[in-house]
């Protein structure tokens, strides 16, 4: 069975990367170099940051990528937004789409980072 536990994101600046996700995710990478960085999220989901430019293969380009992290109600959704609209780059503050409620922020190098709480299912 194949498992799904790991992102891995094309950055052009790992320093840059690092002072943005470091206070953004709350936690410190658990492994960093001046090319790699690898944050382990509490539910055990890796996020890998590696410069575009040492990939092989190339990827078209750094950024482009949606991240999504869910939360458990949309007052979770506004705390976090609360504290990430002050590190992060606003695309779309809080709002009620079809799927949930959620916002969007954009990392240095253009990765989205969607935070949501799905919309409640009719019974």
């Amino acid at each position: 069975m194949r498992i799904l536990n790991y992102i891995l994101l094309a950055v052009a600046d790992i320093a840059g990367s690092r002072a943005f996700y470091t206070p953004l995710l709350g936690i410190e990478p658990v492994e960093a170099s001046s090319t790699f960085l690898l944050y382990v999220l509490p539910n055990g989901i890796k996020l890998g940051l590696w410069i575009a430019s040492e990939i092989e293969p190339a990827p078209r380009a750094a950024g482009g990528v949606e991240v999504t992290f869910s939360e458990e109600n949309d007052a979770a959704v506004d705390t976090t937004f609360a504290d990430w609209s002050g590190k992060a780059s606003v695309l779309q503050r809080p709002t009620r789409m079809d799927f949930g409620y959620t916002f969007v922020v954009a990392d240095p190098d253009g990765h989205r980072l969607r935070v949501f709480t799905p919309a409640a299912r009719p019974r």
